[in-house]
């Protein structure tokens, strides 16, 4: 070993396999400042600020994103949900009153039938009883109106039990006066529900003044009964006519949505069977008493 040389110690390598030697040189944190951000990085780090923040939209009601045509063609402003709506009711509604009508024409153009039913009184109460049960939970009760297919069943029982009421009480009339009424009644139906789609005047507005003259309507009904005559009869009928026409371009109105008030379209069944109701309240009113 020559004395002049210098000692250089052993170098052994670390367990990642780099000498004291081949470590990288100490950086320091504390002596130098981070790198400022130039105007592209700046612009750019906006964008995906904004593009991070796009994603809260859907959640946002008021904010416009993609997500908003999706959510707004299921509210009823959309009119393919409006006019799918009108047309499953007008489906429905057609069903209803083609049974209910062919009912009343067998009730009345049969003897036998006709004899039947008016001898059996209990088949009268039972479908009263009926009717105004299943009616009442349908309109009270959204649970059960909006549940399928318990809707649907509730509906049909409706208009079974209705029918066999308004065939008994038309088999108690003149078959050729029947036969008249059904046709007017049709008539006056299809004359307001084409009038209610196309006016721009606001009806709805006036379904609590409507409630206040059903309400002196039954009142007056009360009277007739004790002070019982055939002028009475004919003005009773008339008033209850135009009362539940009045009703069905409400209610008509209610389900186009186009006015202040509207239904749900989830309310087809509700729908349904106001109008069924307004149309055979109005045949009956028209029929009168026998």
């Amino acid at each position: 070993m020559n004395p002049k040389e210098p000692l250089i110690p052993k170098q052994t390598p670390d367990c990642h396999g780099y000498s004291d030697a081949s470590l990288p040189p100490p950086y320091s944190y504390q002596e130098q400042q981070p790198p400022a951000y130039s105007a592209d990085e700046s612009a750019h780090r906006s964008e995906a600020v904004a593009a991070g923040y796009a994603s809260f939209q859907d959640i946002i009601p008021e904010a416009t994103s993609e997500t908003t045509p999706m959510l707004s063609s299921w509210s009823f402003e959309d009119k393919t949900v409006r006019r799918a709506f009108v047309r499953k009711v007008f489906s429905i509604l057609t069903l209803q009153l083609v049974f209910t009508f062919s009912v009343v024409c067998v009730f009345t153009f049969s003897s036998a039938v006709k004899e039947v039913v008016q001898t059996n009184l209990w088949a009268y109460l039972s479908s009263f009883i009926v009717f105004a049960v299943v009616a009442i939970a349908l309109t009270c009760c959204k649970s059960f109106s909006r549940r399928h297919p318990w809707n649907i069943v509730g509906l049909v029982l409706v208009t079974l039990s209705l029918s066999y009421m308004v065939g008994t009480i038309a088999s108690f009339h003149d078959t050729t006066v029947v036969v008249i009424i059904m046709a007017v009644t049709l008539v006056i139906s299809v004359a307001i529900i084409a009038y209610s789609a196309q006016t721009r005047y606001d009806f709805t507005i006036y379904y609590g003044v409507l409630l206040i003259l059903a309400v002196d309507f039954i009142m007056f009904g009360f009277f007739c009964t004790f002070y019982y005559s055939h002028v009475s009869s004919i003005v009773y009928g008339c008033l209850g006519a135009l009362l539940y026409s009045l009703f069905l371009m409400i209610d008509c109105q209610l389900m186009m949505g186009k006015m202040s008030y509207r239904l749900s379209p989830e309310e087809y069944i509700n729908a349904a069977l106001m109008i069924y109701l307004d149309i055979i309240l109005i045949f009956l009113y028209l029929l009168g008493k026998r």
